[in-house]
């Protein structure tokens, strides 16, 4: 039989323990490690939605070189962009180390981007702040040098999926 708690000290409880979440600690940053053409990107985790193989995705004529085009992932249409591409890289040849990140769904798109493989977890503990230089990329959070020296640029997700240039696919 259920323990019988009366209104008074359920909410006493509860305001107990949402004041022990709000006193406990932010919890670190954690950050995904992603190869985009020759460039090491770091995605803030929450930013991200989940990581694919690569799926078939259906091209859309009359679209700009860097968009690949649309694919099912579980009933729902999303596409999928080559960022390497988009930034003005070469663009990603497609092998079995190739990923597509999903965008998180806090930012109201259904968008993949297109990787040449994943790299893992970072954290910001373990990189070292570069200072900043003349980047005109909105969508470039910051840059890093990790202990080896590799040079790391993070990517913020939500400067990316806003811009006017990102948006517009079309011819």
């Amino acid at each position: 039989m259920a323990k019988r708690v009366s209104l008074r000290e359920y909410q006493q409880s509860l305001v107990t323990r949402l004041r022990a979440v709000t006193d406990a600690p932010a919890a670190p940053i954690s950050l995904l490690g992603l190869q985009v053409g020759r460039d090491n990107w770091l995605v803030e985790l929450s930013d991200a939605g989940e990581v694919l193989p690569l799926p078939s995705f259906i091209p859309v004529p009359l679209t700009r070189s860097w968009y690949c085009g649309v694919a099912n992932v579980r009933g729902n249409l999303h596409s999928i962009v080559d960022l390497a591409a988009f930034i003005g890289d070469t663009p990603t040849q497609p092998t079995v180390d190739s990923r597509v990140l999903l965008v998180g769904q806090k930012f109201g798109v259904n968008c993949g981007i297109l990787v040449s493989r994943m790299l893992g977890l970072r954290k910001p503990g373990q990189l070292t702040r570069k200072e900043r230089t003349s980047i005109d990329r909105p969508w470039v959070k910051g840059q890093y040098l990790d202990d080896d020296g590799a040079l790391w640029t993070e990517l913020a997700m939500r400067e990316l999926v806003q811009h006017p240039d990102f948006l517009q696919v079309g011819l």
